[in-house]
């Protein structure tokens, strides 16, 4: 997903003479052809994410598009309050990156973790929250960000991340059906979806049923439309997630059925609402607390049961 990330935020430089880049001194041997090409629209601001929020907000009211990126526990929660009031006060076109979300970082301790970057940015009224699966998502939803005449968020993994291709069109708010199936739905978000194409692709190897998956990149605003199809139609809701249990994409879903009164069963997979300590390899992290592609298997079978 970064290289998609670097790759799009080329092209819309080279478009759009307002597209500027500020880092928190992150992204070596990434973004030096774009400091070279656009000297004047690249910005290293150090380990200063506080400043690096208020020199895009000052460059946004002089008319530029600013991108800002640091690692998500980094772009997000250190200057959180900067965001909050000086891009989400005055609704400022800055888009905010955050790298490795999530337990991207997991082998680095809490200070890197960003289970709660979802929800912290969900916070702040006006805030447009993504979280592209793949780098096609990445490639489509940027352009879109960069278009908005306020603030957004988007989070997005590392290297190597499977790619996976759908009917429908990639387009901000609203998610994307990856499979089709009936009575059971994933709901999933970021780097949850090929997580569930695993699971589904082991399923129809055991020959068993196999459920509907949809992507909801745009976390908000969500895909109010969608979801409440999908919770009018399914008899078992699953959400898988890489955030927190909340303030990220199962609060938003529930939240909303819970407004229209509909009673879906709802289950979530992903981490609790608890430290993780010690340096846990990803995968590991995923397995001890259920929520990779052998959990969603188990849920899935365990839903069919009993409906």
């Amino acid at each position: 997903m970064r290289r998609a990330f670097v790759d799009a935020l080329y092209s819309l430089a080279e478009q759009d003479p307002r597209v500027v880049f500020l880092t928190g001194d992150m992204g070596f041997e990434m973004f030096e052809a774009f400091a070279h090409k656009y000297p004047g629209r690249y910005v290293n601001v150090g380990i200063a994410e506080a400043q690096m929020v208020c020199a895009a907000a000052g460059l946004a009211l002089e008319g530029f598009r600013p991108v800002i990126y640091s690692i998500a526990s980094f772009a997000t929660g250190r200057p959180y309050e900067l965001i909050k009031i000086s891009l989400g006060y005055p609704s400022l076109p800055v888009v905010v990156i955050g790298a490795g979300g999530g337990y991207c970082y997991s082998v680095s301790g809490p200070t890197h973790h960003a289970a709660d970057d979802i929800a912290l940015m969900s916070l702040i009224p006006g805030m447009t929250v993504v979280a592209p699966g793949d780098s096609g998502e990445v490639t489509a939803l940027l352009p879109q960000l960069l278009q908005l005449d306020s603030p957004s968020y988007m989070r997005i993994g590392k290297f190597g991340e499977p790619k996976y291709s759908a009917d429908e069109p990639i387009l901000l708010g609203k998610a994307r059906c990856l499979e089709t199936g009936a009575d059971v739905a994933i709901l999933t978000t970021g780097e949850m979806a090929p997580i569930a194409l695993d699971a589904i692709a082991l399923l129809k190897s055991q020959g068993r049923k196999s459920p509907a998956l949809y992507q909801f990149h745009t976390v908000k605003p969500i895909d109010e439309e969608r979801l409440v199809e999908l919770a009018n139609s399914a008899r078992q809701l699953i959400v898988v997630e890489e955030s927190a249990p909340s303030g990220g994409l199962y609060a938003a879903v529930i939240a909303q059925l819970a407004q229209r009164g509909i009673r879906t069963p709802i289950v979530r997979l992903g981490p609790p609402d608890d430290w993780v300590l010690g340096n846990p390899q990803r995968k590991n992290l995923r397995m001890r607390y259920g929520f990779d592609s052998h959990a969603i298997v188990r849920q899935v079978v365990e839903a069919y049961e009993k409906i």
